[in-house]
């Protein structure tokens, strides 16, 4: 039996959403592209996803701000969204493989998204993507839960709390190395998922070094860490 094996199966599973469960981490980083190259701080698809990714939007601002310093357009917050809101007018595809994980594989466990998108956001794809009878209203967003985003642990704490299940005995998902030590720090088990658009040997290199469990390629690679 490997090592992985004979850890304790876990008794719930939270999920981030993007990059996890919805493929929309490069319609996010087109996004950003797009809307700060215009507005005059020229910035590529990959600097968007290697500065951004997981960072919640409070986060994601002053990233921003600090790196374009007065550059910064004042209406930044805005423009991001109405720029957002074209890319992901046509909906979010799935990760592949994740809709069977969540509905077949682990149908039997206790089940929340952790996400630093907003609510409104998160119910959208959830109901467009069939997966409201896995996940009911264990959907939580970082900006609206908690105070604090990721890569504090409160999103991942507080979705724990929710399902009655410490967060020890929690096997959450990630996809990006802010959200992984989000995750490390809430206590719990970790896997880095490398299956979706955006993610690459650096990104996964990154995972890694947050301290994460192991990083599975695919969901089937992760199904059979889990030994399922």
């Amino acid at each position: 039996m490997t090592a992985h094996l004979m850890l304790p199966f876990p008794k719930a599973i939270i999920f981030d959403f993007d990059g996890v469960i919805g493929d929309s981490e490069l319609l996010s980083a087109r996004a950003f592209s797009e809307a700060l190259t215009g507005a005059g701080c020229p910035t590529s698809q990959e600097e968007a996803i290697a500065r951004y990714t997981g960072l919640s939007r409070p986060d994601t601002l002053a990233a921003i701000a600090s790196h374009w310093g007065e550059r910064c357009p004042a209406d930044l917050d805005r423009l991001l969204s109405d720029t957002a809101d074209r890319h992901f007018a046509a909906g979010v595809p799935a990760i592949e493989g994740a809709i069977p994980f969540i509905t077949r594989t682990v149908a039997h466990l206790p089940k929340a998204i952790g996400s630093s998108s907003t609510l409104a956001y998160l119910d959208t794809h959830v109901d467009a993507l069939g997966l409201r009878p896995s996940f009911g209203r264990h959907v939580y967003s970082g900006r609206e839960h908690v105070t604090r985003g990721k890569p504090h642990p409160d999103i991942y704490l507080h979705a724990a709390a929710q399902l009655g299940t410490p967060a020890g005995e929690v096997l959450i998902i990630e996809d990006s190395p802010v959200g992984a030590r989000a995750a490390v720090a809430a206590g719990a088990r970790v896997i880095g998922l490398a299956a979706a658009g955006h993610c690459t040997p650096d990104m996964t290199d990154a995972l890694r070094a947050v301290g994460v469990e192991t990083v599975a390629e695919s969901y089937d690679a992760l199904i059979r860490h889990l030994g399922l």
